[in-house]
Order: structure tokens, then C-alpha cells, then sequence
């Protein structure tokens, strides 16, 4: 082997090899920098540049190593799909202000999708979250302005805040000392729904034990009692353990009109796109995820079909919250078909994590009211009604004049409605014993007139020239379609008095068309209908799954299961 003569040809060599390197490194820096190669040149004398009297030469700028040079990471492509997204929101708001309000949600719609399907993670993702959030509030704010302007002025529909927004992203220290008491509670209680006591369970059990907390759980039982029988009636008929119902008590609290920031509207919260999936209405007149009864039904058939999906109910709860897409993708990524192995590595979104074990809180509370100071709670007394099928477009008011109840009650009673009409094809909901008086007093009004005449209860001291006053009409005219012989009424007699107005249509709710026939399942209130209602069946959308599904590990503290597989 040959070797150097001295330490001194070898560091000639080494200076060498460096010089060779950075004729080939240097200028390529240089290029990238924008930095002329001239530049680079060796200063000239100072001496010769002044005798001259040129232009001195500008000083070299520094030179990064590639060591130091830092280069931005390449964004995602969920990232750019971010961009696209908000593009497309532009788009969107444009055709809203021009008033294409199914041009711009459909723009709307596919901001959301092209967020939400894909399987990439953003570099930065406390940045992507919260563009995402931003981006969810202000189409949320364009629903609602739009849901609210397609109504009437004289009634604008008022919505209620989802109680769970407040506390979903939220996370709560937990007294050690709960963890046996807890413990001892799950396996001596009886559930369809496995319970179980882990840290996050006890934290939000916590939560609910203090102040603000246990106003928010109290306030929801009492409404509970509104809607119990029918939400344990259809749990039943669908085959979901009855714990469910604090599904929706985590939801909504039990308010028919509860909305989310998410645009999640009802009492269990469904997206548009999800609720029509399940045959759930929604147009300018009728948003059926503010039916208590309808929405209850769609809901317990889409958690028996995520069941079927995960064969676990935490995982179908888990899917309720974000989507069966998003649960998915978690389970393919760690391998795990496990909400709290999901939930440990940060592979469920934050508000997801906290929703489970916000329901089984909720549920082992409720389920040893006297262990949390909840035993002495006076629940509201169930909403019972008559049914009655809407052939033609029909007033509320006309309603509330026939069988002497105020609008206001008739709106609780069909929150559903956005307006003060009934469209052709609605199942009206009216005050129980109320359905044959309502039915008489709709054969005495023209099938085309009942969405602008109104009807009056004669009372001791009306005539026909106080009535034309009060209701804008004319003697002559209340006279000829009430066959009248005389201008003196009986009291307690039905006088119709024909209207000249009309109902207002803006121009998102074009008037309804002629009843159609429509299937439809109902809660089994006292019904008085021309034919029997037809219950829907509805299936579930099939999603392919290309992953195997691992087994969900066994839960190390677990209620005695009572738990049964739903069917269908």
C-alpha cells in the first residue's frame, strides 16, 4: 500500500479533495439562493479599485451550509386538499349571496368530503385543525342564516345549542378515590351496554358531579321524561340496548331542536347527508331530524348498522360521533379494533375520545342516581298527541283556530316544521283528543283555501260585522261560506272566514306539491288517519372494507353483560 511521504501532503491532499467539492457544491447553493455566480469572484484589491476611482464591490453575502439551509416540509396532501377546500367554500359563499342555495351547497359539500375522505395526515396538525374548524363554522353559520331566511319574517325558527359542544374537546382530573367506588357500582349494575371504569369514564364522572356539570346531567332527565316510552319503545323494535338513550341525552339533552356547531341538527344529532341516508326529509318546509319519533327510528338503525360493521358497540359509538370512515382508517392504522387502544394513540379525533366515555359517565350515573345526589329528580310528563295526515297545504293558524290550542303549542308538538304551514304528505302532530274536532272543522274549509282562511269559535256577543273587523273580512263573504241565514251566531258554532292573503313563498320554498303516497314510521300515538302509515325499512349504505378487522381486546372492567345482538 502506497503512503503519503508526510503529514503535509496529506493535508494537501484533503484540501484538495475540499477545494473539488465546493467548485461543485457551491455555486449550485448559489443558484438556489439566487445569488450571482459573480458574486463569488475574488474581491479585487482595494487599493487599485479606489486609485481607479470605480464602484467598490459589494460585499459577498454569507453562504449557508447545506447543513444549515432549512427547507420548508412538502405539505400533504390533505394539506393541499385544505386549500382546495377553502376554494371551494369561495365558490360556495358566491352562489349564496347571488341566492343559488343548492349551487352553493353542493359546493359546500364537497369542501367538506374532500377534507374529510382522504387517508393522508397533515405535517402541521394543530394548524390543519384548527383551518378544518374554521372552515365547519362558517358553512355552519351560512345553514343556519339559510334555514332561518327561508322562513316566514312573522316566525323565524329558533334552534337550541347542542349541550355536548361545551365540553367535547375538554378533558378533567379525576379523584383517585372514585376509581373502586366506580368499580364497585359497574359490577353490581345491570346493563345491555358493557360499562366499564376507566380513567376517562371517571373524569367525566367527576365533571358531572360538580356544579355546572350536575346542572347540565339534571336538566337533561327531567327532559328525558318528554320522550322515554318512544325512545324505549323503538330501541326495543330495533333490537339497541336500552342505554342508548343517553346517546341522545349526550347529544342534545333531550332538545328536539338542538343544533351543532358541526351543522349536526336533532335530538340525535344528524348531518344532513347521513339523516336523508336514512330517510329523513329536508327541504324548505320539513326538516325531519327535528322529529323526536323519526329521528329516534333512523338513529337506532344506523348504530345496528355500525354494529353490524364493528361487532363492538364502542366502536359503533365511536363511528356515530366521526364517522364509520374515520374509525376505520384508525383500526387499519394501529391494528387495533379497540376504542381505548384508538383513543391512547391519538388516532380518533379528540372529540370522539371524549364522547364514549361521556355516554358511559352518563349512563353509570343515571343508573345509581342516589351514589351521585340525582335520586330526587321530577321528570316531565310525556308528550301525548293525536296524528293526522296533511292532504294540502295547511295553516297553523287555521289549526290552532279549529281546535282552540295557540300556534306556539302546535310548533312544540311538530318541531320538525320550519314554518307556520303544514306541507301536503306531513304527519301532523296535535293535542291528544283533538283529531276528530280538527277533522270536522277541516270539512267546512275549500281543500285549496286552508293556507290562508281562518275559522272562528263563537263566542256570547259575536256577530258577523265584529268578526269581518277582527279578521280583515267582509260581512257578505263570511255570510255565503258559512250558509248563513241571520247575522247572529251561536256560541261555541265553527265560523270559517275566508281571507283574502296568501301565504308567503320565498324563493327557496316553492309551494309544496299534491300529497304522494310516503312510507313512514311513527311513534304509536293515538292516529287518526284515513289508512294505516307504512313502516319504512331502510337499509344501510354498504361500505367495502379492505382491511381484515383485528379482535377487540377484552374491557378489564366490565358490567354484567346482558347485551344482546340487535336484529335485522
Amino acid at each position: 500500500m502506497k503512503n503519503f511521504p508526510s503529514l503535509r501532503a496529506a493535508r494537501a491532499a484533503v484540501a484538495t479533495i475540499l477545494i473539488a467539492v465546493a467548485f461543485v457544491i457551491v455555486p449550485g447553493i448559489a443558484l438556489a439562493q439566487g445569488i450571482p455566480l459573480l458574486a463569488l469572484s475574488a474581491k479585487p484589491e482595494a487599493d487599485d479599485s479606489t486609485a481607479r476611482g470605480a464602484e467598490s464591490v459589494p460585499a459577498i453575502a454569507p453562504i449557508p451550509s447545506l447543513l444549515q439551509t432549512a427547507f420548508p416540509p412538502k405539505p400533504s396532501w390533505k394539506e393541499e386538499r385544505m386549500v382546495r377546500a377553502e376554494a371551494l367554500y369561495i365558490d360556495g359563499y358566491k352562489l349564496y349571496q347571488a341566492g343559488d342555495r343548492d349551487g352553493a351547497r353542493k359546493q359546500f359539500d364537497q369542501a367538506l368530503d374532500l377534507v374529510l375522505n382522504n387517508h393522508s395526515e397533515p405535517v402541521n396538525r394543530s394548524s390543519f385543525d384548527k383551518r378544518f374548524d374554521e372552515l365547519v363554522q362558517r358553512i355552519y353559520r351560512v345553514d343556519v342564516d339559510t334555514l332561518q331566511s327561508d322562513n316566514t319574517p312573522e316566525s323565524p325558527p329558533s334552534y337550541d345549542k347542542a349541550p355536548i359542544d361545551d365540553i367535547l374537546s375538554l378533558t378533567f382530573p379525576f379523584d383517585p378515590k372514585l376509581k373502586m367506588k366506580v368499580r364497585e357500582e359497574v359490577g353490581a349494575t345491570l346493563s345491555q351496554l358493557p360499562l366499564e371504569a376507566s380513567d376517562a369514564v371517571l373524569s367525566f364522572i367527576n365533571y358531572f358531579s360538580g356544579d355546572r356539570g350536575k346542572r347540565t346531567l339534571i336538566a337533561g332527565l327531567k327532559r328525558a321524561g318528554r320522550y322515554k316510552p318512544m325512545i324505549s319503545r323503538i330501541l326495543d323494535e330495533e333490537g339497541i340496548p336500552q342505554e342508548f338513550i343517553f346517546l341522545a341525552q349526550a347529544e342534545s339533552g333531550f332538545l328536539p331542536r338542538a343544533m351543532s356547531y358541526m351543522a349536526a341538527g336533532g335530538m340525535w344529532q344528524f348531518i344532513r347527508e347521513t339523516g336523508a341516508r336514512y330517510g329523513l326529509k329536508n327541504d324548505g318546509w320539513v326538516d325531519e331530524r327535528f322529529d323526536p319519533e323519526m329521528a329516534t327510528r333512523a338513529a337506532a338503525r344506523h348504530l345496528r348498522d355500525l354494529y353490524h360493521e364493528f361487532g363492538d358497540w364502542y366502536l359503533a359509538i365511536a363511528a356515530y360521533n366521526c364517522g364509520q370512515g374515520n374509525v376505520d382508517r384508525a383500526v387499519a392504522k394501529t391494528g387495533y379494533a379497540d376504542v381505548w387502544e384508538l383513543r391512547s394513540r391519538g388516532t380518533l379525533p379528540l372529540e370522539t375520545s371524549n364522547y364514549v366515555p361521556i355516554i358511559l359517565a352518563m349512563t353509570i350515573m343515571a343508573k345509581n342516581p342516589r351514589n351521585y345526589g340525582i335520586d330526587d329528580i321530577t321528570v316531565e310528563e310525556p308528550v301525548l298527541y293525536d296524528t293526522i295526515d296533511v292532504n294540502v297545504l295547511t295553516s297553523l293558524a287555521l289549526v290552532s283556530d279549529i281546535v282552540g290550542r295557540p300556534v306556539s303549542e302546535l310548533k312544540e308538538l311538530n318541531p320538525a316544521l320550519l314554518r307556520d304551514f303544514a306541507p301536503a304528505g306531513y304527519k301532523l302532530h296535535i293535542p291528544r283528543g283533538a283529531g276528530q274536532t280538527l277533522l270536522a272543522g277541516w270539512e267546512m274549509v275549500p281543500a285549496e283555501r286552508r293556507a290562508s282562511w281562518r275559522a272562528h269559535r263563537a263566542e256570547a256577543g259575536d256577530n258577523l260585522a265584529l268578526l269581518a273587523t277582527r279578521y280583515r273580512a267582509t260581512v257578505a263573504s263570511i255570510h255565503a261560506a258559512n250558509g248563513l241565514t241571520g247575522v247572529e251566531l251561536n256560541p261555541g258554532s265553527l265560523v270559517v272566514i275566508p281571507a283574502a292573503s296568501q301565504p308567503v313563498f320565498t324563493r327557496n320554498a316553492k309551494a309544496p306539491a299534491k300529497a304522494t303516497a310516503r312510507k313512514s314510521s311513527r311513534y304509536r300515538a293515538s292516529t287518526v288517519t284515513a289508512k294505516a302509515p307504512v313502516r319504512r325499512s331502510v337499509t344501510a349504505k354498504p361500505v367495502a372494507k379492505s382491511v381484515a378487522k383485528p379482535v377487540r381486546k377484552q374491557p378489564s372492567t366490565v358490567a354484567r353483560n346482558t347485551s344482546r345482538r340487535p336484529r335485522g
